[in-house]
């Protein structure tokens, strides 16, 4: 880690930084000849800022900060290293960290301790989870009292109307996705295809697949923080929001997974179209602890706009074969690459806690080999008698804190922080008016 600032004399400064529960970048910013320091020793700050509300704020009542005296935590760099940041002015490099308590013990309220956690339960059946994601955005002018789509560099003009898979809409912000990709070959983050979407200046990239599930969780979050950073020196804003504008669709996050055993085979291929038994189980799993995970696929009040029906958005807890309307689908194509994609996640998720519940929901279903209900066909939204996801922010918290299944995934220690967080930040919520809320979120998921 050491040569790489060594190959890089340029850079000024570093940041540290970790992810909170709400997937936030919580970090210092240090003198780069004072890095080594941080590589070898550490940094230090306390447990309670990986437990902040949306805002930043402690969390009313927690454990973590008075009834234990606020203690720190000790954070040392994760396997990625150093890595430029280049959406900031400056050369300046991005140090990813994670937390342990002082005897070297991973601290389990951090969400990458947590997918961690369950990526070593899949290692010890011998087993390897292999991820992709596709993440929507949307880009938006946000400079004027309504937000709109950008102008396009190009044109001078707006386009106000979905494009959806449009080459004109891609190229109207050439520019812009050119710097990204080449920004994402700096920091090491495969991205592949970009799309226009459905929405009104909205996009998909798609990161390719990774047999290292921390490494996925790792390229989203630096994806979403590189397209925060980058759009701002293009001159616009964008916005991993699940629902900016009501009469449009929102942003998903989809994860596409398959499981490899100890010799590389995928345990999911049976030579044929149906899939194998692991793999039901699997989406048996998935469904079980959908309500109950909800929130963590829902974290935020703007997240419950995007999952109403015909929306691009699953409500019912249903899986299919090629069915884009089902919670859980199971694409077509090469049997070797058969997988299960979760399509409930919005944009504005923690990628570390959304992959946590997924893998471990999918791995609790392999191991008590259950079987799911039937695959639908058809249009899921006008299917009656489908159990449906909590539609509405206190439900998914309530069903989260209360289920016998999370544990099982999560530390109770997490479960409990990450209630009393969404619960803060609903009681505050309320408190702002529409046009507060969009500014919350708009820079901030």
């Amino acid at each position: 880690m050491k040569d790489w600032l060594r190959k890089h004399p340029e850079v000024r400064t570093i940041r540290v930084a970790a992810a909170d529960l709400n997937g936030q970048a919580r970090g210092k910013r240090i003198p780069a000849r004072f890095a080594d320091k941080a590589v070898s020793d550490g940094t230090r700050f306390p447990f309670s800022v990986l437990n902040l509300d949306i805002w930043g704020e402690d969390i009313d009542d927690s454990p973590l900060v008075f009834e234990q005296g606020d203690q720190d935590g000790v954070l040392r760099p994760t396997e990625r290293g150093f890595m430029p940041m280049p959406w900031l002015e400056a050369p300046t490099a991005l140090l990813p960290i994670w937390m342990f308590h002082e005897n070297g013990q991973p601290y389990e309220g951090d969400p990458r301790q947590a997918l961690a956690a369950v990526v070593a339960r899949y290692k010890a059946r011998g087993l390897t989870p292999v991820c992709a994601m596709e993440l929507e955005f949307f880009l938006i002018d946000d400079s004027g009292k309504k937000m709109q789509v950008p102008a396009s560099p190009r044109s001078g003009k707006r386009r106000k109307a979905a494009e959806t898979l449009s080459i004109r809409a891609l190229d109207a912000f050439d520019s812009f996705f050119t710097d990204l990709y080449d920004a994402c070959e700096a920091m090491d983050i495969p991205a592949d295809t970009s799309t226009s979407e459905t929405g009104l200046g909205q996009f998909e990239v798609n990161l390719m697949h990774c047999d290292d599930a921390l490494r996925a969780a790792d390229d989203a979050w630096l994806f979403k923080m590189l397209v925060k950073g980058l759009a701002r020196r293009h001159g616009f804003a964008a916005s991993f929001m699940a629902k900016p504008y009501p009469e449009y669709s929102g942003s998903g996050l989809h994860t596409h997974f398959s499981i490899l055993d100890k010799n590389g085979a995928n345990i999911f291929d049976c030579g044929g179209p149906k899939g194998t038994a692991l793999m039901r189980h699997a989406v048996a799993g998935c469904l079980a602890a959908m309500a109950d995970s909800t929130l963590l696929f829902a974290p935020h009040g703007n997240s419950y706009a995007r999952l109403v029906p015909d929306a691009h958005a699953p409500v019912a807890i249903c899986w299919g074969y090629e069915n884009r309307t089902a919670a859980v689908r199971i694409p077509s194509g090469s049997t070797s690459a058969r997988r299960i994609e979760h399509r409930v996640a919005g944009g504005d998720v923690n990628p570390y806690l959304m992959l946590a519940v997924i893998l471990g929901a999918a791995l609790n279903g392999i191991e008590d080999g259950v079987e799911p209900p039937d695959p639908i066909s058809g249009n899921a939204y006008a299917q009656p008698g489908l159990a449906q996801i909590p539609t509405e922010w206190g439900a998914a918290i309530a069903a989260f804190e209360n289920s016998t299944i999370m544990p099982r995934i999560f530390s109770r220690d997490l479960i409990r922080n990450y209630a009393l967080t969404k619960r803060q930040e609903m009681h505050y919520l309320a408190e702002l008016n529409p046009e507060e809320q969009l500014e919350l979120y708009l820079d901030t998921v």
